[in-house]
């Protein structure tokens, strides 16, 4: 079962992780990962939502994107580079799409999201709205 409303969050905040101070005048590595993304055909983006934030908080592995849908897993994928991931982080937003639970088969992801997975978050339980109320 696809679901439609699958949200690719992507950290435009992040800095490259080198020790040369960063240029000012230079979009930020989340910003241009961001672009990079927009500017692929949209027919590899259908069914996926392309929302910038502005922090994941994974600065030490930045740059950074998080993969969500409601009732499915979150993933949180960093160390990314705009230059060279783009087909792998799209791959795996399709993938997580494609899963009922948002789970892909572990060797179903390409080999540099398999290495670079931060986390991944269960989804929020599902409760009744009595049940929230009495705990």
């Amino acid at each position: 079962m696809e679901s439609s409303d699958t949200t690719l969050f992507v950290c435009v905040t992040c800095r490259a992780q080198t020790t040369d101070a960063p240029q000012a005048d230079l979009p930020r590595p989340g910003a241009r990962l961001l672009a990079a993304i927009n500017a692929v055909p949209e027919a590899q983006r259908a069914g996926l939502a392309i929302e910038p934030v502005e922090c994941l908080s994974n600065c030490n592995r930045s740059c950074t994107v998080a993969v969500s849908a409601p009732g499915k897993w979150t993933y949180v994928l960093g160390t990314l580079d705009p230059d060279l991931h783009v087909d792998d982080v799209l791959t795996f937003a399709r993938a997580h799409r494609a899963h009922e639970a948002g789970l892909p088969a572990w060797r179903t992801r390409p080999e540099y999201i398999r290495k670079n997975t931060i986390s991944r978050v269960p989804p929020l339980p599902s409760r009744a709205p009595d049940e929230v109320s009495s705990q």
